[in-house]
């Protein structure tokens, strides 16, 4: 059987700034679909998405848009909230990023591809000690990247991925990878003839994803594990 180690008190207060961090984006979403619904209710449309809380902020300071003098001064409130919500958020990614450059392990997570300094010191912080897994595909399973099995009869059957294990450093691997893959012109490891670029020339995009993720796991684990920092297989050859 494999327990669940035990944080110190220390390690549990260097992982409430991730809680912290996440509870303010949710509110921070909370707030732009609040203001996104209202403003819709006078017919003003703005496309969905963080990206576009500046559009919105506009349409409620200007003095044209059609919006009534009573509902400016609540939609207000929610402006003032996105501001302070978006000043925490952005200190609280300031003192990861302090952390990071301080960490040794965090900096020698930050060499490989896709992982940067809020993923890194995440892992470093809510990971258990990489002596707790006997190997790095028991690491990707606990953090729930792996297909489910229903094998049997000596016929392999791999269902969805399991989703089993660390929610926060499971959905910042995917967010990772997904920066990989959006900037896969650019990338060294997603160009033609590669692993992922032979998944992306034959695989939903969504499933490569969740595999890239996998992949990542396997190398932080064994990071963790053995030292090192990371070496592309072109650099390694």
């Amino acid at each position: 059987m494999r327990f669940v180690p035990v944080k110190s008190e220390e390690t549990q207060g260097a992982a409430m700034v991730f809680r912290v961090r996440e509870l303010l984006i949710r509110q921070r979403t909370q707030a732009i679909n609040a203001l996104r619904g209202h403003l819709t209710e006078f017919g003003q449309i703005v496309p969905q998405g963080a990206a576009n809380t500046s559009k919105l902020i506009a349409v409620v300071e200007d003095p044209d848009s059609g919006i009534p003098a009573d509902a400016i001064a609540t939609l207000k409130v929610l402006v003032m909230a996105l501001a302070n919500l978006d000043a925490e958020i952005g200190k609280l990614n300031a003192e990861i990023a302090r952390r990071a450059k301080e960490n040794d392990v965090a900096r020698r997570l930050m060499t490989v591809p896709g992982i940067g300094p809020l993923i890194a010191t995440a892992i470093a912080v809510l990971a258990p000690p990489p002596e707790t897994f006997r190997k790095a595909r028991d690491f990707a399973a606990w953090l729930g990247l792996v297909p489910r099995q229903h094998s049997t009869g000596g016929k392999q059957r791999l269902g969805a991925t399991t989703k089993m294990g660390e929610r926060s450093l499971r959905r910042l691997l995917i967010i990772g990878a997904n920066s990989a893959i959006i900037k896969r012109h650019t990338h060294a490891s997603a160009k033609p003839g590669t692993w992922l670029g032979g998944m992306l020339s034959r695989k939903p995009p969504m499933l490569v994803r969740v595999a890239l993720a996998n992949k990542m796991a396997r190398i932080v684990w064994a990071l963790m594990a053995k030292g090192g920092v990371y070496q592309s297989p072109v650099a390694a050859a």
